[in-house]
């Protein structure tokens, strides 16, 4: 599997996401400053997006202050479904109903072991198959 990582900002918590995945056996496509790059949240979304979408990567994980941003700008690329999550609950919902592709984290409000929980509960949730058709509305729409 392979698995883009991006934020705006380096931190610890990006630095453990990055450790958490490759120990996970992902590999890892860094951008913005985990992959010393200086550029903005919409920029990092965006290109995260576009690795996504070409297939390039399975998935990927954000970051930003909010979160918000980075969902923002990925989902304006066709084909990616970005979710801002705050707990494992809702990891593994986004990954279940929405077949999720983006994993967006806050950096103001996630800590370490709460971003272990979420990807414990994404990687270990696959899509629901009942729910394709609702995903393929929303990509005819775009």
């Amino acid at each position: 599997m392979r698995a883009v990582v991006g934020s705006d900002e380096r931190t610890p918590l990006t630095d453990a996401v990055e450790a958490d995945m490759r120990a996970r056996g992902v590999e890892v496509i860094l951008i913005g400053p985990p992959a010393g790059e200086e550029i903005a949240w919409a920029e990092v979304g965006r290109r995260a997006g576009e690795i996504v979408s070409a297939g390039e990567a399975d998935c990927g994980v954000l970051f930003c202050w909010t979160g918000t941003g980075v969902s923002i700008a990925a989902n304006k690329v066709k084909g990616v479904r970005a979710a801002l999550c705050g707990d494992a609950a809702t990891a593994a919902g986004a990954r279940r109903w929405n077949d999720a592709n983006v994993l967006a984290m806050s950096l103001r409000t996630t800590s370490i072991a709460l971003a272990r929980e979420m990807l414990d509960a994404w990687f270990a949730t696959d899509p629901d198959p009942a729910e394709a058709e609702s995903i393929a509305g929303l990509e005819a729409g775009r």
